[in-house]
């Protein structure tokens, strides 16, 4: 299904509503005005897809895949046509344990509001995982 969207204004409007997902991110708590109230989210982790559609159904998908509030110790903005795409570095503690994903979020905005949001995760990494790839892996770039 193809939807038409009103392009969005880069403005102020675009660099707050980022600001509010990440709010989103950290504390699974959306923000008023964050999410319109048709919100459809469509998330892709690895292996898997799960869609929500409106701010109840999007804020469950959430809090079923992370269920602790985190941090957003990184992030880039780029505003698009029709909102913005935010990429993410994500931490959080999880029964005792330390937590990393990475994500893509591409927003679509209507009425000053995120009306569609795409997300790719990278997957969930625990502590295991992450020092596992500290001894395999030297990156470039943090």
């Amino acid at each position: 299904m193809t939807t038409t969207l009103t392009p969005a204004p880069t403005t102020p409007a675009t660099d707050r509503l980022a600001a509010l997902l990440i709010t989103f991110l950290e504390t699974g708590t959306p923000p008023d005005g964050l999410f319109h109230p048709e919100v459809f989210c469509d998330l892709t982790v690895p292996y898997w897809r799960l869609q929500a559609r409106g701010i109840p159904g999007l804020v469950a998908l959430r809090r079923n895949g992370h269920p602790a509030p985190g941090t957003v110790p990184r992030h880039r903005l780029d505003r698009t046509a029709t909102g913005f795409v935010l990429e993410i570095e994500e931490r959080w503690s999880q029964d005792g344990q330390p937590w990393y994903c990475r994500e893509l979020f591409r927003a679509d905005v209507r009425d000053d509001a995120v009306v569609r949001l795409s997300v790719y995760c990278t997957g969930d990494w625990d502590a295991a995982q992450q020092r596992r790839h500290g001894e395999e892996v030297t990156l470039l770039e943090a």
